[in-house]
């Protein structure tokens, strides 16, 4: 499992700066033709929209997996011993249940709805359902990262040694 995290973790990290360098290219290129060629560049425009949510939500996944995340630790961090796993158990249920109610399933609603009904981008001409792919897929991230976390919880919790996810 640990190799299986930190893979994922360098593919996402990989994936996620990749997906912002273009950002910033198509972005600076925007400004570029706004400005200087006093033509701006609708396609550009549209992509780096799109780029922002992919960046957004692989960027949470990524964030979530490296315990990064936006996070109110103050409880936590007066817990010890078993409180402290109990606590972060629960936590794990409910990062699990968000992702797989809003971003897994609601996600791949909105995914299936928009390609059922040809929903197109206005000036790309693409299908809005794979831009709205980032839902489904940073929701599974997030799952994945989180049964992560439980398994080591549960472990350390039985005595077993825990299974110690490093984050770089």
């Amino acid at each position: 499992m640990k190799n299986l995290v930190a893979m994922t973790n360098k593919s996402l990290a990989f994936f996620t700066i990749c997906l912002l360098a273009f950002l910033v290219l198509c972005v600076s290129w925007q400004v570029i033709s706004r400005y200087v060629f006093s033509a701006p560049s609708t396609e550009t425009d549209e992509l780096a929209r799109y780029l922002f949510m992919w960046v957004a939500m692989i960027g949470a996944a990524y964030t979530t997996g490296q315990h990064r995340h936006l996070a109110i630790d103050l409880l936590i961090m007066k817990l010890t011993g078993v409180k402290k796993s109990i606590v972060g158990l629960i936590i794990q249920a409910v990062i699990i249940s968000f992702s797989a109610i809003v971003l897994l399933y609601g996600g791949s609603l909105l995914v299936a709805s928009t390609l059922e009904n040809g929903q197109i981008t206005p000036v790309l001409g693409w299908k809005m359902g794979y831009i709205y792919l980032c839902l489904p897929i940073s929701g599974t991230l997030m799952i994945f990262y989180a049964i992560a976390d439980v398994i080591s919880i549960v472990q350390h919790f039985s005595g077993q040694p825990p299974v110690v996810i490093e984050n770089h």
